[in-house]
């Protein structure tokens, strides 16, 4: 009777441990394969030709089953910020049907990478949004969440991750440059993820979205600006006059005319401008990440010009 305490407690310690690896999420992963296998069946119902009588479409005589087809691909990714205070907090959010909210990855602050959804179905990451011609981005893009409470900065880890998770996916499916976007740009009026601290110029820099060459900026100038009177000019003025052939030694910054049209170049980027200060705004965040409450400026407007002209 001695010797059975001892091998119960073994039992009971080794079944404790066992529950405490085990998936927290083993729960809802079986609702994850229900849902797969009900979708499957449903791409297994072939249009007989006693179903097709039953429709009242003038099908033809018998169905005729295509032989060129193949998986709808994604063709963006829309980056977000959680905006919860962990990723467990974001993880058990994903997994409540209640929610109605869902993403196709998620990045913890270690660099852990969760891959909650199947890059072929369609997560709900987006919601309401524009980029620009598609409605619907949920239908056409992957959704990536970084845990980040929204106002502290990315970790060095997640960012490789996500570089690291962008590359599989850029190569996987072809997907352009300029389609990495974030859910502030899809949707200005509403969010603002990710937020400032998000590193868009490296992500550019390894071929996940577009940026700007900050020389350029400087070089760049208002028409305004560079049509004033000014000394060079009178000068200019002069030599000119006097017919000496310097002229083509002269190298001139390149001018926005008075004509640029800020909406309009918004609007070729790919941003809604339904509520034009909402897109300002979401340009700000995206491309400038500083002064986000100031108007929008010169320096805003010139990043703007050479943006637009990279879209086009």
């Amino acid at each position: 009777m001695r010797s059975f305490y001892p091998l119960y407690i073994v039992l009971l310690v080794g079944i404790i441990i066992t529950s405490c690896g085990s998936n927290p999420y083993t729960k809802t992963n079986r609702i994850y394969k229900k849902q797969v296998k009900n979708y499957s069946k449903k791409l297994q119902q072939f249009p007989t030709r006693e179903n097709q009588n039953e429709s009242a479409l003038n099908y033809g005589e018998y169905w005729v089953g295509t032989t060129n087809f193949n998986m709808r691909k994604p063709n963006y990714v829309v980056l977000h910020h959680t905006a919860q205070d962990s990723v467990g907090q974001t993880l058990n959010t994903f997994t409540l049907p209640r929610t109605q909210v869902s993403s196709h990855y998620v990045i913890a602050k270690n660099g852990e990478i969760y891959h909650m959804l199947d890059d072929y179905f369609r997560a709900w990451h987006g919601g309401a949004g524009k980029w620009g011609n598609n409605t619907d981005l949920n239908s056409s893009s992957l959704g990536i969440e970084i845990d980040n409470n929204g106002k502290e900065q990315f970790t060095d880890l997640q960012i490789i991750s996500l570089i690291d998770i962008l590359k599989v996916l850029k190569d996987k499916y072809n997907i352009p440059a300029e389609n990495f976007i974030g859910h502030s740009d899809i949707a200005p009026s509403r969010k603002v993820d990710p937020n400032a601290n998000f590193p868009w110029e490296r992500l550019a820099e390894e071929g996940f979205g577009l940026w700007y060459d900050e020389a350029e900026v400087k070089t760049l100038k208002l028409e305004a600006e560079f049509f004033k009177p000014n000394p060079l000019a009178i000068h200019l003025n002069t030599r000119l006059n006097n017919r000496i052939p310097f002229i083509d030694k002269l190298v001139f910054p390149e001018v926005i005319p008075a004509d640029f049209n800020i909406e309009n170049a918004l609007k070729i980027i790919g941003f809604d401008t339904s509520d034009l200060e909402a897109a300002k705004s979401a340009f700000k965040l995206h491309f400038i990440q500083k002064n986000l409450e100031q108007p929008f400026g010169t320096y805003d407007l010139k990043v703007l010009y050479i943006m637009h002209k990279k879209y086009l």
